[in-house]
């Protein structure tokens, strides 16, 4: 006797429609939060490369993380804004005070290493912001005193105002033409003794 076999289909499942795809949104309930989380997107849209850049013309060694931890604090002292339109000045002037907290704290570390240090290699990122020509100049800047270099990184770069740059730094304006001045003549020695 043989058997038989089961020859009965099961229908394959229905597929369910899917669900719209949306943009991923804050969670936060709070107008306040919502707020904040759209201001700091902006800002991140907008000001996101030229934080990069000027974190890499400071000397930062890791921009990517000075400009990632300046966002967390603009992020966290939002709501404590006087005025969010000077969010900008803002996340400028903590990107400076980073990049220097940065570079004072490698300058200690290489004091107290036992083994020579290492050359810095630069990211990628770095390293495609700047182009040949610009090498040079880049490395006569960054042999300058801290101080010079943020103030010409400011003004020229940024094309800051002497008060907003002394705002930036946390020094008054005359330091600033002072630090600028001496700034500029070092380059220009630098450049000079080049050619």
């Amino acid at each position: 006797m043989r058997r038989r076999q089961n020859t009965s289909v099961t229908p394959a499942p229905v597929p369910r429609p899917a669900a719209p795809v949306e943009p991923l949104t804050p969670v936060a309930s709070d107008p306040e939060d919502l707020a904040r989380e759209a201001g700091v997107a902006r800002l991140f849209e907008l000001h996101y490369a030229s934080m990069l850049r000027l974190a890499v013309l400071l000397g930062a060694d890791d921009p990517e993380n000075v400009v990632a931890e300046a966002y967390y604090q603009i992020y966290r002292k939002w709501r404590r804004l006087r005025d969010t339109e000077a969010a900008e000045a803002y996340l400028r002037s903590t990107v400076c005070n980073l990049t220097r907290m940065r570079i004072r704290h490698l300058q200690v570390a290489r004091r107290h290493e036992e083994r020579p240090a290492d050359e810095l290699v630069a990211s990628a990122e770095s390293a495609a912001l700047l182009q040949d020509d610009q090498r040079v100049l880049i490395a006569a800047l960054q042999r300058l005193p801290a101080r010079q270099r943020e103030a010409l990184v400011l003004r020229h770069w940024l094309g800051l105002k002497e008060s907003e740059i002394a705002a930036a730094m946390g020094i008054s304006c005359g330091s600033v033409k002072t630090h600028t001045a001496r700034g500029i003549a070092a380059l220009t020695q630098a450049m000079e003794a080049r050619r």
